[in-house]
């Protein structure tokens, strides 16, 4: 086995937050029950929070149009508040953050063996459901729907329009990454046609009655498909996704494969997309309707392993496994015509970070010569450090806490960190000043 190994840099918050937060997985959740409103809480500081004076937060969500806002940790409301005379009962639209409730349900049909995202999209809406030649048409499949690569023309007047006349076809799909409404509604006509059941039906029968959640996708003006519930219904969605699938023992989603694929870059073009998820973990990122990629993640004061459902107007899902954490946005428009309002996004985390104090030292340890790795064949990691050290953690690429371990204030440590398949994996070190000053990326061939 050959071992390669790089120092490779990333925001300081962004490190810090999935380090110094319990590890996803190693927690038992907790789950609301399926009816009512019981719904555990704990502080801010029982949530190992080091600041509870929510005053600048409150202040921040009041003027940027917020309705409702909630933090959960490892299942438990952290933060619940409403403004402006909405209530926990009050139903709101998901606008595009609703793409990923529908990624769900795609992935709940294939396990079910209604359909297979490799299927052409003509096998469900038939033939001429666009404008395109019969030979163009049969290449887009599911997971081109699902991935924004459908290869449509977007210079069209209209991109929510569903009519076959709309859809002209301009590029091979799979090659070319769009922000492209019609192909993405379309997917509720493909769920319906596999399935047998109205999508509001669906809904009902695998997420309703597994995880307490309630809301309606509705047909609006232009095209519109556009999902409503209340906000804990967007938080148990959130809970959902933070479980891989699970909800209090219930595996609502098994395959697995599937699960991960949302969540992982789609295409090539915009690494910061996956099936109608957005994604945190890229160096680059493409915004909807512009053709360039951005430097950088899109939330940098948000841990890198963070996913989000983002929808216009800031209707938004963050979940953000390393942390054990949802939060959940619905409001009006924050002063941001975005389709994609990824720095509302990125303000809104920030003032998270303030009070978890963890995630903003503004110490920064930059001497890669106090630190050295060397590797054994027996898959182990010696870690020597001038600083004592007190933290060893290992990470996948999309930022996930694989293992984890603690040290006693040692300056020389022999780690077996184990191998989990073929790949690149990241190794963190915290010593005693609390910082993590360098990621270790270990390639395995």
């Amino acid at each position: 086995m050959k071992w390669m190994s790089t120092y490779k840099r990333y925001s300081i918050a962004a490190l810090l937050w999935g380090l110094t937060l319990s590890a996803h997985g190693q927690t038992n959740f907790y789950y609301p029950p399926l009816i009512g409103s019981q719904w555990d809480t704990i502080t801010p500081l029982d949530a190992g929070w080091c600041d509870d004076d929510l005053t600048d937060l409150y202040t921040f969500l009041d003027t940027t149009n917020t309705r409702a806002f909630i933090v959960l940790h490892q299942g438990k409301r952290v933060i619940e508040q409403y403004f402006h005379d909405f209530k926990a009962d009050s139903s709101w639209y998901w606008a595009s953050a609703g793409k990923s409730l529908t990624a769900f349900l795609v992935g709940l049909a294939q396990q079910q063996g209604h359909l297979d995202i490799s299927d052409p999209v003509s096998q469900y809406l038939g033939s001429q459901w666009t404008s395109c030649t019969p030979a163009e048409e049969s290449a887009i499949l599911i997971e081109h729907q699902l991935a924004m690569t459908t290869g449509f023309d977007d210079g069209v007047p209209n991109l929510n329009c569903i009519s076959s006349s709309c859809l002209e076809c301009m590029a091979t799909p799979g090659t070319r990454w769009s922000y492209h409404n019609a192909p993405y509604t379309l997917l509720r006509a493909v769920l319906e046609d596999a399935t047998g059941l109205g999508i509001n039906q669906y809904v009902f029968q695998q997420l309703t009655q597994t995880t307490g959640m309630t809301g309606i996708y509705a047909w609006l003006p232009d095209d519109l498909n556009v999902f409503f519930s209340n906000a804990r219904s967007m938080a148990r969605f959130g809970l959902l996704m933070l479980s891989n699938g699970n909800w209090s023992g219930n595996v609502v989603m098994n395959d697995q494969q599937y699960f991960n694929q949302m969540i992982t870059t789609s295409q090539a073009e915009n690494e910061a997309y996956g099936l109608l998820w957005w994604l945190n973990n890229t160096n680059t990122f493409m915004a909807p309707y512009l053709r360039f990629p951005f430097q950088g993640n899109m939330s940098p004061v948000s841990p890198m392993d963070m996913y989000s459902a983002i929808g216009k107007n800031g209707q938004i899902i963050n979940v953000v496994p390393s942390a054990d954490m949802v939060v959940v946005r619905m409001g009006e428009n924050p002063d941001t015509n975005a389709s994609v309002p990824w720095n509302y996004n990125d303000a809104m985390m920030g003032y998270l970070s303030q009070l978890i104090c963890d995630l903003s030292f503004d110490m920064q340890y930059d001497n890669a010569d106090d630190f050295n790795f060397s590797f054994t064949v027996n898959h182990t990691l010696r870690i020597t450090s001038k600083s004592p050290i007190k933290r060893v953690r290992q990470y996948d690429m999309r930022g996930v806490n694989i293992t984890s371990e603690q040290i006693n204030n040692a300056n020389d440590f022999v780690w077996e960190y184990g191998v989990y398949g073929r790949g690149a994996f990241v190794v963190a070190v915290e010593t005693v000043d609390g910082v993590v000053h360098r990621q270790m990326v270990i390639v395995t061939n």
